[in-house]
């Protein structure tokens, strides 16, 4: 059964036991209503609490069902909160861990909601391209105020329960329990406390009757408009959003609610909705992999090593420090350490004058850090990540080195781009425990992380860094071993017609905003000269000598030659490569 029924004494517990997050499809949406109907069937109930199993209250509505029969067959998720709604004894939502989309609006069709501290509420449909579709544009103004849950939906951010009952006012917890723990002790108890309060037949609180208005309206309403048509582009949902909960404050509940599903079903069918839940759907199955079950035991990262200093590697330690994982950073020169490690304290000290980051945490994680001029330091660590120039003579010198001085069982990752990594295991004596991990630049900032599987992994090592990626924040993708992966090889045919359109006379400024207009987050040209031309110009040269047939634009290369190396290395203050960890000289084209 995906929803449980059981009677403590007088009071029925309704649990959803749907795992992982107790996704409200059709089995429990029955499951809901089933045992509702059960529990105000029986005489010997007087209230009911509403609860999840496992590790979430809810996660909100099945995106399988998304499109298919299924999501609207009866009982669809507006007809199992008016069951809520409508019951005749008290519901309680007995809110923990996670508590977001159709989760958060089943619990706002519940009489009285506890929550434990530490759960993630969230209205994320924004994310999928879409707005709330079950109340709860009309329900969460009128719980929290207009502004907060404007701000929530908006940004389909999560916010810890604690945060969300310390705004004046609010509505959506009538108590806090006092730890996860306790929680369905003191949802029992205040089911009691609720029959005993309505014992006399007196009316169930319902948030649909709650007021919501707000004092300046229509100037507010503008502003919102503006603030978010700047922040997201050419996104339709985040409008409709602020849409959907003006109209929360000038429409009676019924017609809001009316106005609310319209758009959703619109916004349902756009192309931009579509694509955001192919993605939704498509990141989850790429952290699976078919033939590495997920019990396969999994090797300890405790302490990572990081080869080069340049911006990748230090960009790479940030993870692993903002996860509270000790990093070891290995460099040639002090020098190239001292502005490996200047630049991390930048960006951090960033973030915490912009309020983003503590003064402690920026200490501890700035005490995780360590360096080293020295190979023979880095051997205690559970995995080192070369982040060196992309030329396979640099990756052998250091990959020889690493197999020397690092311990049995560590894992040695390349953040190669395009390189064979299959080749570069072959420079070791333990080729099953080297594995391709590609950041993308700027590493500390985007999600994507390409895991790179060679011929000879141990599956063991992919379970490993599977589970690393996902513990410092990584959307991984899995790749085979082929020239550019997964992403190089998409931005490399982007690039080429790019380049092609200098060549016929196009400026970099003109096509990189034809690209930004269409809906690229950047311009191949911004992109290069962010990541650093002089790698994009390696490749190349690279290439030129393996494929005869692929040809080419000239100007990047040019641009190279006469030293425009992009901002990476102007910021960096050096014409060098990504790190400067080279046993010996680099090829000259590579200055």
């Amino acid at each position: 059964m995906t929803a449980e029924y059981k009677v403590h004494g007088d009071v029925a517990v309704i649990t959803l036991n749907n795992p992982p997050v107790n996704g409200l499809g059709y089995s429990t949406r029955i499951g809901i209503t089933d045992a509702l109907a059960q529990a105000n069937a029986d005489a010997a109930v007087k209230a009911i609490v509403l609860t999840g199993a496992g590790k979430a209250f809810s996660g909100g509505a099945d995106i399988r069902e998304f499109g298919s029969p299924k999501a609207t067959q009866e009982p669809n998720l507006l007809s199992v909160i008016e069951a809520l709604e409508n019951s005749g004894k008290p519901v309680v939502a007995a809110i923990h861990t996670v508590c977001m989309g159709g989760g958060l609006e089943l619990a706002l069709g519940c009489h009285y909601r506890i929550a434990a501290p530490g759960c993630n509420v969230a209205l994320p449909e924004v994310k999928l391209g879409l707005i709330p579709g079950a109340g709860g544009t009309q329900r969460l103004p009128r719980v929290l105020g207009v502004e907060p849950a404007l701000n929530m939906i908006v940004s389909g951010e999560p916010i810890k329960s604690e945060m969300l009952a310390m705004l004046p006012g609010q509505k959506l917890f009538d108590k806090m329990a006092a730890s996860a723990e306790a929680l369905p002790a003191e949802a029992l108890a205040l089911a009691k406390e609720m029959a005993a309060k309505h014992a006399d037949g007196s009316a169930l609180p319902q948030v649909r009757n709650l007021p919501c208005k707000h004092p300046l309206g229509d100037a507010y309403f503008q502003f919102a408009r503006n603030m978010v048509k700047g922040m997201s582009k050419n996104f339709p949902a985040p409008a409709k959003c602020v849409d959907a909960v003006e109209a929360a404050t000038t429409k009676k509940f019924a017609d809001g609610m009316a106005f609310e599903r319209e758009i959703f079903i619109n916004l349902m069918w756009t192309p931009e909705c579509r694509s955001l839940r192919h993605l939704f759907t498509a990141e989850r199955a790429a952290s699976k992999i078919p033939d590495v079950p997920e019990d396969t035991p999994k090797r300890e990262i405790a302490a990572v090593a990081v080869i080069g200093a340049g911006t990748m590697g230090g960009g790479i330690a940030m993870n692993f420090l903002n996860a509270g994982i000790p990093v070891k950073m290995l460099e040639m020169k002090q020098e190239a350490l001292d502005r490996g490690i200047a630049t991390i304290r930048k960006n951090y000290e960033a973030q915490v004058k912009k309020g983003k980051l503590k003064q402690d945490k920026y200490d501890q994680r700035m005490a995780l850090l360590s360096t080293t001029l020295s190979y023979d330091d880095l051997g205690a660590a559970d995995l080192v990540i070369e982040a060196v120039f992309e030329d396979i003579a640099v990756k052998e010198a250091v990959f020889k080195e690493l197999d020397r001085v690092m311990k049995p069982g560590a894992i040695l990752a390349s953040n190669t781009s395009t390189l064979d990594v299959n080749n570069i295991a072959s420079f070791t004596k333990r080729p099953q425990d080297v594995v391709g991990l590609h950041f993308f630049s700027p590493a500390n900032v985007m999600k994507l992380l390409e895991v790179v599987r060679g011929e000879k992994n141990a599956k063991d090592v992919m379970a490993t860094v599977m589970a690393v990626a996902k513990k410092i924040k990584k959307t991984a993708v899995v790749s085979g071993v082929c020239d550019g992966f997964i992403g190089n090889r998409m931005i490399e045919q982007y690039g080429r017609q790019g380049g092609f359109l200098l060549d016929e006379g196009c400026t970099p400024e003109q096509v990189d905003k034809a690209m930004e207009k269409f809906g690229m987050a950047m311009g191949p040209f911004r992109m290069g000269d962010l990541a650093g031309n002089d790698i994009g110009w390696a490749i190349r040269k690279r290439r030129a000598t393996e494929r005869a047939d692929m040809k080419y634009s000239k100007t990047a290369d040019l641009l190279c030659e006469k030293g425009a190396s992009g901002r990476r290395l102007a910021r960096a203050g050096t014409t060098t490569s990504r790190a400067s960890v080279t046993p010996f000289p680099m090829p000259k084209w590579s200055r």
